[in-house]
């Protein structure tokens, strides 16, 4: 199966669709994030034993990859230490034998670009890469005993200063250590930074675009702007969908339709429908499970994943 695509070709769209060959849905599961913590909603895992364990528990239920953030002892803040990753990598390969092993390299707010460079000594086989600058006003919530870690509501406004110079770092990186970049674009001028990357050869096809719709940080989080997006992908490229708070169900389920993939999970999503908080990461995966097999799309399997990737069908290690 020809797994990269024109997406706004109609006639491909609609080939593709009257035969029944869309190409098996990739979901990844985004454990825990920069962010949000235990405060927000009690079953966001936080230490390595408890992102292993959601993990396994999303990829039985049909997770072909996993997006990690760590996080200190006290749960409450982000690192960058690669150590630390490679604990939780490992911990999750013990329980999850095949599945794509994805690094944050946005990583949190309070950590350094050369730190967030450090993220990929961990080797993962896929890293995050943010495409472009974005800044976010966000109230922290206080973290009440039994956590630790934050005593007070704290109010912040995040600058994310993801530069080209960063870009260049990370991806050739990547490049020398064959970990493929999952090129996050929060709005059409970041293809811009991407078309950089293009030219440069620091990348290798197919591309893997996440399209992050935010409004925090996307602004406009409506169908016609995925769609607008969807539009401006480079040639020879696969994209995935990351749809944040409300947005995660109705966005996901349209990345599904026009034949991309998607993201789910407790970074982007705590909540499983209004009022109610998500029970667990394997939930939201769930229920994106049944959406893509009504909608007629076959889960893809570690293994279809890497192929679809083009990442290596021996999982990597970590001793």
């Amino acid at each position: 199966m020809d797994y990269v695509w024109n997406y706004s070709n109609p006639y491909e769209y609609m080939s593709r669709v009257a035969r029944s060959t869309m190409p098996p849905l990739i979901i990844s599961v985004s454990i825990t994030g920069g962010a949000a913590g235990k405060e927000m909603n009690p079953n966001i895992p936080e230490t390595p034993e408890e992102q292993a364990q959601q993990t396994y528990e999303a990829y039985k239920a049909g997770a072909s990859a996993v997006h990690i953030h760590a996080r200190d002892e006290s749960g409450a803040n982000c690192v960058g230490d690669p150590a630390r990753f490679r604990e939780i990598d490992k911990k999750i390969r013990k329980l999850c034998p095949d599945i794509i092993v994805g690094n944050t390299t946005g990583v949190g707010p309070n950590v350094t670009k050369e730190e967030a460079l450090d993220v990929l000594e961990a080797e993962p086989e896929i890293c995050s890469l943010n495409m472009g600058a974005y800044a976010i006003r966000q109230t922290q919530k206080a973290r009440k005993a039994p956590l630790t870690g934050r005593p007070e509501d704290v109010l912040c406004e995040w600058i994310f200063p993801f530069t080209p110079s960063f870009h260049e770092a990370v991806a050739k990186k990547a490049l020398e250590k064959d970990i493929k970049p999952e090129l996050e674009v929060y709005n059409a001028t970041m293809f811009d930074a991407v078309q950089n990357l293009i030219k440069q050869d620091l990348l290798k096809k197919p591309y893997w675009m996440q399209l992050v719709i935010s409004p925090l940080a996307s602004g406009i989080t409506t169908p016609k702007n995925v769609i607008t997006l969807v539009d401006f992908l480079p040639a020879g490229s696969m994209f995935s969908l990351v749809g944040v708070g409300p947005f995660q169900l109705p966005l996901t389920t349209l990345a599904m339709i026009l034949g991309g993939h998607v993201r789910v999970g407790l970074e982007d999503n705590i909540y499983y429908r209004k009022g109610e908080l998500a029970k667990s990461n394997a939930q939201l995966v769930e229920r994106a499970v049944r959406i893509a097999k009504e909608l007629g799309r076959e889960i893809a399997t570690p293994s279809q994943a890497r192929e679809i990737l083009g990442i290596s069908q021996t999982p990597k290690q970590w001793d």
